[in-house]
């Protein structure tokens, strides 16, 4: 029966290439003709500018060293070195059981994706720790995916985050290899101020500034899509949390000196989400050497730099209000969250790690893979009434089969943690986020470029549950056929 059932689904997979997923498209949630945006808007880091491989390891390196320097950490810690391949954004970290884990939609842990320091924790200890594998609602992170008020989860969704994660498993490695006894909580916080640090003390900023060809990828498309927008006359605006002088030479080397011509209005160290909620801090303004001014602001000119502010003082000074208004970001809170919530802008994730996934889902062995793991579920559904001793020893082995593919499939992608979207059957918790916060999606901006200025995106209509019928119901041209031939045998 398996051979021959395996011989069918491997037939589906030519017909499954021939239809490949395209990994510059852009995605929506939501329906949205960019027919009704007037006025475009975007974050700095990782939208209109992408870092090289050797930004993470320098925000790494130098929150490791201020641990030793100034939070007095025993200088053995020196010896971690950055592994790129370790952790994914939109994990959960424990801040009282120093655990980091991926979790799904529905609030469940993912077993096999806990990690405390380089270690994965066995499936028994994790149900044992949770009692069960569902974590309550009072300990998730808060909305911007903070652990605070008493949630003691920490949600990571930060590109900037992943040398943050890596470290914190690192040092909880070295205490327990140790034998160590040391506080979680007083661990978290440090390492938290210490990747802080290296943004607030400009640590980044200067190795940037200092060697830009080496952190930033230089791409004419991002000065392709500004340029295009601009020629349909469309206003377009830069909210960042960046310092001025870091974004001036930054954009200056992937857009050009000229690249404040294109915007309207230019703000930076918005302290997002602060920015958007916030409504008793003004607008300051800096000259050309970065002086802030005292003056005080009744109109956002075009050509000039603003710090701080507020949205609410924005959208009284530019009447930008509503749905003719699309802001891009990659942060999924920090970014987008107040904004479709609050004020009913159109919203898009720039999410890098999906051109890679696509990628992967193209390939052959992960097609077939993927194929045949479907088959075994629905098996497993249809043929679970049969309660005879030998039809119940097929089931195990079918179970156990179906739990090895499901690693396989989870190691396609990273070997500890799976796939930024998926958990094994169920949307991530980070998917659950982008599908409320963002009308589109997409790997970088230079997908705009692939679509007309007046191009509608349309949602594909994906069944409910209810919608489909279950693997013993379906017609035919479902591949029952196979299933009954295996129910009769």
């Amino acid at each position: 029966v398996i051979p021959a059932l395996w011989e069918a689904e491997t037939e589906l997979v030519p017909s499954i290439m021939s239809n490949l997923l395209n990994p510059d498209a852009i995605f929506s949630n939501n329906e949205m003709s960019l027919s009704d945006i007037e006025i475009y808007g975007f974050d700095y880091d990782y939208t209109l500018v992408f870092y090289s491989k050797h930004l993470h390891t320098l925000i790494f390196n130098a929150a490791r060293d201020l641990l030793i320097n100034e939070h007095r950490y025993p200088a053995e810690i020196r010896k971690y070195e950055y592994d790129p391949n370790f952790a994914i954004r939109g994990l959960h970290y424990d801040v009282q059981r120093a655990v980091l884990m991926k979790i799904d939609a529905f609030h469940y842990i993912q077993l096999g994706t806990v990690y405390r320091g380089l270690s994965v924790v066995p499936d028994e200890e994790v149900i044992e720790m949770y009692e069960g594998s569902h974590v309550p609602l009072e300990q998730m992170s808060d909305f911007y995916g903070k652990s605070s008020h008493g949630n003691t989860m920490k949600q990571f969704m930060d590109i900037f985050s992943l040398p943050e994660m890596t470290l914190l498993s690192c040092v909880n490695e070295y205490f327990l290899k140790n034998n160590i006894d040391y506080e979680p909580v007083h661990l978290y916080k440090d390492v938290k101020d210490a990747i802080r640090d290296v943004h607030i003390k400009g640590i980044m900023y200067r190795a940037i500034e200092a060697d830009i060809e080496k952190y930033i990828c230089y791409a004419e498309q991002t000065r392709a899509v500004l340029a295009k927008l601009a020629d349909h006359g469309k206003k377009m605006f830069l909210i960042t949390n960046s310092p001025s002088s870091f974004v001036d030479k930054g954009m200056s080397y992937i857009v050009g000196k000229d690249w404040r011509d294109l915007f309207d209005v230019v703000i930076v160290q918005a302290e997002k989400p602060n920015f958007f909620n916030d409504k008793r801090r003004p607008f300051r303004k800096m000259n050309e050497k970065g002086v802030l001014l005292w003056d005080k602001i009744h109109k956002l000119q075009k050509g000039q730099i603003y710090k701080q502010g507020n949205l609410y003082e924005f959208l009284k000074l530019t009447g930008w209000r509503g749905s003719r208004v699309l802001y891009f970001g990659d942060h999924i809170y920090s970014d987008l969250a107040d904004l479709t919530l609050k004020h009913g802008w159109r919203t898009g994730a720039i999410i890098p790690e999906l051109r890679s996934e696509l990628k992967i889902m193209n390939t052959e062995q992960y097609i077939q893979t993927m194929t045949w793991l479907q088959t075994l579920t629905g098996l497993l559904e249809q043929m679970q009434v049969h309660r005879d001793a030998e039809s119940q020893l097929v089931l195990q082995e079918w179970k156990k089969e179906r739990k090895e593919m499901r690693e396989m499939t989870k190691s396609f992608f990273n070997a500890q943690f799976g796939s930024l979207f998926r958990t094994d059957q169920n949307p991530t918790y980070f998917l659950r986020r982008l599908s409320r916060f963002a009308d589109i999606y997409m790997a970088s901006l230079s997908c705009l470029l692939n679509y007309d200025v007046s191009h509608t995106f349309y949602p594909r209509r994906t069944p409910l549950q209810h919608e489909l019928p279950a693997w013993s119901e379906r017609p035919p041209t479902f591949r029952t056929p196979l299933l009954q031939e295996a129910q009769a045998k």
